[in-house]
Formats: structure tokens, C-alpha cells, sequence
């Protein structure tokens, strides 16, 4: 079984101190990292390189952003593990504006394969987020439904094979999965970027939720400068009790919205 869940944010993204960047992808809403941010993976990379051998993480799974796969790639390598791409730890995006299209969806794990050899495209995502966007309780159900099927579907898959695993993904999504693996919805947390949450599981625990308990939350002790650029969901913008809508991609209204579980939990 699982022992180990780690769970990193993704580096400093270039789009903050950069207006003119360009998207490696091409993908709206997709910036790189910064140089800083690339370091910040590397120190990543470094921290777990030093842990002992039976406490490193033997798969990473990354949202399919290119900044979450690039914080991923130095650890991927020095470890020498697999990135495997899933859809289900990726960006949070607030409900679409009406009229205005839909929110952008990264490519598959084979195309993402051509930016990052790391990449072993076997691994079929076992969740989308809708591309209309998620209210606040829409997001902790996701995160509650992708990391009950994702720690179910790898044992079940791997057997013994990994017993600590690298989740790398997004503030807003690194918090409702250390909620979700916690089983408290209203536990507060700021998340800088790569910054890691270990969560060991209980030895009496049964199930996935609610099963863990902490060792670190969002710490940045590994990086030289510390975690930068905290982000809390007490920072959303809200209007008249509801998160305020986003812009969608123009002329997307009409394509497909393929979301939600693509596995059944009963299944498993």
C-alpha cells in the first residue's frame, strides 16, 4: 500500500514577472517557468535525491500544465522515475462567463511526451476537470473524488511496487487534496511554490480519505529562499457569496467538455 503521499506546487511561473512570455504549447493560460522557478525545481529534485532510499518517491504524478511537468522534470531525473500526466490535479479555474467559451485543456500525455521525455504516456488520466470551471465546493469534490480513485487505481495497478508517491499541481489544488487526504475541509492553508506537503498514512486507517495525517504542510525549509508567492483560498475574489466568473478561450463554446471520473470506483 501507499505509505507516502508528497505533494509539491509547481515553481515560480515567468508570466509573473514577465508580460510578454509565450506559451511552449501554445496552450492559452500555460506559461513556463521563470529561471527562478526552474531553480526552485532543481533544489526540489536535490531534496529528495538526499532523502534515504526507502523515503524517495518511486512515481510522480504531475498536473499536465508545462510548469507542473518542468517542476517535475529534475526530480524525475535524478530519481530516475516515471512522470506520469494526470488531468485530475490540474489548475483551478473559476466558472466561465457565459457566452465566453470554455476554460483551455492541456494535450495528452503522448503529445506532452514530445516537450518531456520523462513522460510515460501508459498512464490514462482517471479524472478531467470540467473546462467550464469549478465554484469552491465543486473543487473539494474533485479533489475528495480524484484522490480516492488515484491512491486506489495505483494499488491496484502496482500492487507493493510504490510505497511514497510525488503529486505536483497548483495552489488552489494542493490544498483541497491535503484537505481531502485529511478529512478537514476547513483546514487552513498557504501554499508557496514548490513547497511540499508529506502526508503519512495511519496504520489503523481503512479507505483513502481522512486516512493520513501530517509530517509537513507546504514547507519550504528545502529551498534556499524559502516558499515564495503563498497563495490561500481566502484569496479568492468573491461577489454577492459567489466566486466571481472567468473569461473562457473565444470560439470554444462548441467543443467537447469530456469531464469528471473516466474510471468507476466500484470498479476497482
Amino acid at each position: 500500500m501507499i505509505e507516502t503521499i508528497y505533494i509539491a506546487r509547481h515553481g515560480f511561473r515567468l508570466n509573473w514577472i514577465n508580460t510578454n512570455w509565450k506559451s511552449p504549447t501554445g496552450l492559452p493560460r500555460d506559461p513556463p517557468l521563470a529561471a527562478y522557478g526552474e531553480a526552485q525545481a532543481q533544489e526540489l529534485a536535490a531534496y529528495f535525491l538526499a532523502l534515504p532510499e526507502e523515503k524517495r518517491p518511486t512515481i510522480i504524478l504531475s498536473s499536465p500544465y508545462y510548469r507542473c511537468l518542468q517542476t517535475s522534470k529534475p526530480t524525475s531525473q535524478a530519481l530516475e522515475v516515471p512522470i506520469y500526466v494526470e488531468h485530475g490535479l490540474s489548475e483551478w479555474y473559476s466558472p466561465v462567463t457565459p457566452g465566453t467559451g470554455l476554460h483551455p485543456r492541456p494535450s495528452s500525455a503522448a503529445v506532452m511526451q514530445t516537450y518531456f521525455s520523462e513522460i510515460d504516456p501508459s498512464w490514462s488520466s482517471i479524472w478531467y476537470p470540467t473546462r467550464r470551471g469549478e465554484d469552491v465546493e465543486a473543487l473539494h469534490e474533485r479533489a475528495n473524488g480524484v484522490i480516492d480513485l488515484l491512491v486506489t487505481e495505483i494499488e491496484k495497478r502496482f500492487g507493493v511496487k510504490h510505497k511514497n508517491i510525488l503529486l505536483v499541481s497548483h495552489a488552489a489544488t494542493v490544498i483541497v487534496l491535503c484537505r481531502a487526504l485529511l478529512a478537514q475541509p476547513d483546514l487552513p492553508l498557504r501554499v508557496g511554490c514548490c513547497s511540499i506537503s508529506e502526508l503519512s498514512r495511519k496504520s489503523d486507517a481503512t479507505g483513502v480519505l481522512g486516512a493520513w495525517e501530517v509530517k509537513a504542510l507546504a514547507s519550504g525549509s528545502h529551498l534556499k529562499e524559502g516558499a515564495s508567492r503563498d497563495w490561500g483560498l481566502e484569496d479568492i475574489q468573491i461577489a454577492n457569496g459567489k466566486v466571481i466568473s472567468d473569461q473562457g478561450v473565444p470560439e470554444t463554446q462548441e467543443e467537447e467538455d469530456n469531464c469528471g471520473p473516466q474510471i468507476r470506483r466500484s470498479s476497482l
